[in-house]
């Protein structure tokens, strides 16, 4: 496994290099990477990398959840609140409600079967937009008006809504018994818990850190344990139907104690950026080994359509969402791209519903048919996103300028 480490590290680094230099975000060589290594392809990734795939993600996750918490300040938040509350809901109900109705026409679903397609094809992957948004916020770009806060924000909460909302239609197609308006309240519920538990910890952490002054490098590794720990909380309480929004903690941690102690706050977030650079590798990778292309491949002609049209209907959405705002139509064009990939959410439960009607002796035909859109959905949109991302940003938002003896500082930083 070590070898194969090294392989995937070397490789992910040297694709990084040569997808800059044509002007293509690196993190989509890192996961090409991933799937010509990945069993759908090659098949040459170590199957025990692949048994802590998931793990391995996780973790890459929380250090780049715990860099954006280190950047969302009190202002941005109160710019963008009103915002972040539509955007957290209103995209994935113009996109779930979409395949719910064009589903039965198109790939041969019943209505039921293609709800619970829309609400995993309704989450905007953490994976991808996360780490873009934090670098533009480095950059200071569209920081004037907190659009990448408004992202952050908004898709951490897009994730519960429709995990929640797949937990309730998965439970009732299979017969479980589900209480639905505890289900409905356990959204608030559980954003409100997981802010909460990372406002706490992170208060903790500062005090602990105020008193005893441990290196910043010891303090970086400290929130990343600690962090660890409240996500496989997060996992504990799930099991139990008791909500709570683990990956918002983790924001929230960062979010206190940049309150607390800004130049605390500043020196965790460069020593998370150092490594990061070896938790993207790892993330992007392991997310492109996860795509299965001959499960994407079945999913054919009429499922890429139903993708495609279901994506307009989330821009719409997306769009409706900003309107009233201070944003200019480019910065709102930009909103609407960066909620289109694809990637965590699609893989960590696309094959749920065949997981679960197979265990409940159901026909598995639907459940393999979700699973091929799924990935599929992966495969179009997350390469695709994160350079559309990437290229609107730099084209759309304005930067800013009114410190520009910490932009260089910054700049040089994430160089």
């Amino acid at each position: 496994m070590a070898m194969n480490l090294a392989e995937i590290i070397i490789l992910c680094l040297l694709v990084d290099w040569a997808f800059r230099k044509i002007r293509v975000p690196g993190l989509i060589g890192m996961l090409l990477v991933g799937v010509l290594l990945g069993p759908s392809f090659f098949g040459i990734m170590n199957p025990q990398m692949l048994s802590v795939g998931s793990d391995l993600r996780m973790i890459a996750l929380i250090v780049i959840l715990l860099r954006a918490g280190f950047e969302l300040s009190r202002e941005s938040l109160h710019k963008v609140g009103r915002q972040a509350l539509l955007l957290a809901f209103v995209p994935a109900t113009f996109e779930a409600l979409a395949i719910t109705l064009l589903g039965p026409h198109l790939v041969g679903l019943t209505t039921m079967e293609s709800a619970i397609l829309g609400c995993i094809l309704g989450a905007v992957s953490p994976a991808v937009v996360v780490p873009m948004m934090v670098r533009f916020m480095h950059e200071k770009r569209g920081t004037d008006k907190g659009i990448p806060t408004l992202i952050l924000a908004a898709a951490s909460i897009d994730d519960v809504v429709v995990i929640v909302a797949y937990s309730v239609l998965i439970g009732m197609y299979t017969g479980m018994k589900v209480n639905l308006a505890w289900m409905v309240a356990s959204i608030p519920i559980a954003v409100l818990v997981g802010i909460i538990a990372g406002l706490a910890t992170g208060t903790i952490l500062y005090r602990i850190f105020d008193r005893h002054n441990p290196r910043a490098t010891k303090r970086a590794l400290t929130v990343i344990g600690v962090a660890i720990i409240l996500v496989h909380l997060g996992d504990v309480l799930e099991a139990k139907r008791i909500p709570f929004a683990a990956l918002l903690a983790v924001m929230a941690i960062g979010f206190i104690i940049l309150e607390k102690r800004e130049r605390m706050a500043h020196e965790l977030s460069l020593k998370l950026g150092k490594i990061w650079v070896f938790a993207e590798i790892i993330l992007f990778a392991m997310v492109g080994a996860q795509v299965n292309l001959k499960a994407a491949a079945e999913a054919g002609f009429a499922g890429a359509a139903l993708i495609m049209i279901a994506l307009v209907f989330r821009s719409i959405g997306t769009a409706l969402c900003t309107l009233g705002s201070p944003f200019t139509w480019k910065e709102r064009l930009f909103i609407v791209i960066s909620y289109l990939p694809k990637a965590t959410v699609q893989a960590a439960i696309g094959s749920a519903p065949l997981a679960a009607m197979a265990s409940k002796g159901m026909p598995t035909g639907p459940g393999e048919t979700i699973l091929a859109i799924a990935v599929m959905s992966i495969v179009l949109t997350a390469p695709s996103g994160a350079w559309a991302i990437e290229w609107a940003g730099k084209r759309f938002l304005n930067v800013r300028s009114d410190h520009p003896e910490q932009d260089g500082r910054v700049s040089g930083m994430i160089d």
